[in-house]
């Protein structure tokens, strides 16, 4: 009888727990990119002390490049199939080269602070082209927490430019979106790739362009080598690209590309955090309040 009960539930047992422990870990796994990323635009910063913005974003990849190549070597990968390699190209051209490059550009001209606030409203477009791209359909309240929490977001970055924009958020708008775009594809692809096999072939499709430029930039930008310069080149190409890509990706594929985008809000906050012990930069008063409102808009998102 105990056997037969046994053998009754276990199934049961194991269709109830199955779903929320791979949302947990999904989470748990996006939660760990977020926080990858949020240390982007400081190693960025401090990369720009060593070398140029070109330089910087192609060294950057052909690094996370050389990394993610011995992981596929290693791991005897082969080639993925014909009908992924255009998805791949949309994660190359937009999280590999696109957002690298055009955020790098705005920091020329734009704190950190700024730039990370301003791609706070990254989620928001992530989901809504999520939405078009794979045809899910998340419930009212999932977008209205989401655009509360833009609304926050964006409210904030106006206030700290004194009711303006940036020079540099000219730049900052166009790697939302090709961002977005990278992170969408990236997310479809993951749920038949593994998570790092995605940015790896991305990283290794650009290859023959980043090595192209690494070499012309460092050839017309000069190059001032210091400690920040070279922590900040190597953690932007190890733990931003390949890392935080990875698990970010794996993320995604469990929970899905809306919810995991929404758990960026808490990026510009954690960035900020950054700036100001790494960077020296100033933290408002209105930064607290602004993280209270979107974790609240977060937790709005991740309910089912």
């Amino acid at each position: 009888m105990t056997a037969q009960n046994s053998a009754t539930h276990s199934p049961a047992i194991a269709v109830r727990t199955g779903p929320a422990d791979g949302t947990r870990r999904g989470t748990a796994l996006a939660l760990l990119g977020v926080v990858a990323f949020s240390l982007t635009f400081p190693g960025t910063a401090w990369g720009l002390e060593s070398f140029g913005p070109w330089s910087l974003v192609a060294l950057r990849s052909v690094l996370a490049a050389a990394i993610a190549g011995v992981f596929l070597l290693a791991g005897r990968v082969p080639p993925p199939a014909r009908e992924h390699w255009a998805g791949l190209a949309v994660v190359a051209g937009g999280v590999v080269v696109g957002f690298p490059l055009l955020t790098t550009l705005a920091l020329r001209t734009s704190s950190t602070s700024h730039a990370a606030v301003v791609v706070g409203l990254l989620p928001l477009t992530t989901a809504t082209l999520s939405a078009l791209r794979t045809g899910a359909r998340p419930s009212r309240r999932f977008w209205a927490a989401a655009l509360a929490g833009a609304a926050v977001v964006l409210g904030f970055t106006l206030a700290g430019g004194g009711g303006s924009l940036s020079p540099g958020d000219g730049y900052l708008f166009g790697a939302l979106l090709v961002c977005a775009a990278g992170y969408t594809e990236g997310g479809r692809l993951a749920r038949v790739l593994p998570g790092w096999q995605v940015i790896g072939w991305a990283l290794v499709l650009c290859l023959p362009l980043t090595v192209a430029g690494a070499a012309v930039g460092l050839a017309y930008e000069p190059v001032h080598l210091s400690v920040h310069g070279v922590a900040g080149l190597v953690w932007v190409a190890a733990g931003s690209t390949f890392l935080g890509l990875y698990v970010w990706y794996r993320g995604m594929a469990e929970i899905g590309a809306p919810r995991a985008s929404q758990l960026q809000l808490a990026q510009p906050l954690l960035t900020l955090v950054w700036s100001v012990a790494l960077l020296g930069e100033h933290l408002s008063p209105a930064a607290p309040v602004a993280a209270g409102a979107v974790l609240v808009c977060i937790a709005v998102t991740q309910r089912k």
